[in-house]
């Protein structure tokens, strides 16, 4: 089997391919579109059919879409920690982008391939709304701050208060803007217009909200588990025990997608103090688990997401009373 591990950078990627269990030298191409061709060209007449790279924010997006496109190579898109952690079985020692792209070459040939399955493109333009919305909004959230801070005191200037407010109106209009737009994507989008509706019929979950969570769980493999989905976005437990001596508290990994902890934080804590089904588990889960108040949301953050994953693959709607039954009487 011809194989291929490929390091994808901002300007270029490198490229170790191969053949016949024997290494080719490294080759670098331009990560644009006659970079892709060329790379494909080469691919082709060396004959390689397995292609491996890893994900590196949005600059190995097109190079993907292109590889996908050719019917005679597969590719598989592996996430950063996963290569990282391979790197160490094999004892690698040095760090360039040479001994990555051997490293996702070897890979490739040791380990089950995993075929990457392109969604669809406008899935892609809505991740890059959605993480540009949080990105906004923390900003604003600053700038909010900030300007608390300033009127705190008398001795701020008034123009400094005036400038902040203004920068203040003109952020808040992009970032509607920015949700008008994203609303007009999920529209013309079958799948992301699905997962829209279902989101805001939950109480607690409103546009912004369903647009950071479409933006990251469209884009995922449709026959991923609850349990794997939790664990991509890091809301996993953490057990640490060793002998007698280590026994640390159980705690979140962390270790996963932050954007889809951020979409589910505020919401969590919103509907633990205003859904009667939500709130009920969430004083069971302090009251008769003891779980401090931050265990708490984090649990119901991870049933919440367990439940979105439920509806949308099962085509249902949300009820709470999956949470905690309150009796009637």
């Amino acid at each position: 089997m011809n194989v291929c591990g490929v390091d994808v950078s901002k300007n270029t990627f490198d490229v170790v391919i191969v053949l016949n269990g024997k290494d080719s030298q490294s080759l670098q191409f331009e990560n644009d579109s006659a970079g892709h061709k060329k790379f494909i060209k080469c691919l082709s007449k060396r004959k390689v059919s397995h292609v491996c790279l890893e994900t590196t924010g949005h600059y190995h997006l097109d190079l993907a879409l292109a590889l996908d496109k050719q019917p005679k190579i597969k590719l598989m898109v592996i996430n950063p920690r996963v290569a990282h952690n391979f790197s160490k079985v094999l004892m690698q020692k040095s760090k360039t982008d040479q001994t990555d792209a051997y490293l996702l070459a070897q890979f490739t040939l040791r380990m089950e391939f995993e075929e990457w399955q392109a969604p669809e493109e406008a899935l892609f333009a809505i991740r890059s709304c959605s993480r540009h919305l949080s990105q906004q909004i923390k900003a604003q959230t600053k700038l909010k701050n900030q300007l608390h801070a300033y009127q705190s005191t008398d001795f701020t200037p008034e123009f400094i208060i005036e400038n902040m407010n203004q920068s203040l109106k003109q952020l808040k209009e992009q970032i509607d803007q920015l949700v008008n737009h994203t609303i007009q994507i999920i529209s013309d989008c079958d799948v992301a217009k699905a997962m829209y509706e279902r989101l805001i019929a939950i109480n607690g979950i409103a546009d912004k909200t369903a647009i950071k969570l479409i933006g990251e769980l469209a884009l995922l493999d449709p026959n991923m588990t609850s349990k794997q989905l939790v664990a991509h976005a890091g809301l996993n437990p953490t057990i640490v025990q060793s002998g007698s001596s280590i026994n640390r508290k159980s705690r979140i990994s962390k270790t996963g997608n932050k954007y889809i902890r951020d979409a589910l934080y505020m919401t969590a804590l919103r509907m633990a103090h205003h859904n009667i089904n939500v709130s009920a588990y969430y004083q069971h889960l302090i009251n008769d688990n003891h779980l401090a108040k931050k265990q708490a949301i984090c649990a119901i953050m991870r049933k919440l997401l367990m439940c979105i994953h439920s509806m949308c693959k099962q085509n249902s709607n949300f009820g709470s009373q999956r949470f905690y039954r309150v009796s009637s009487t």
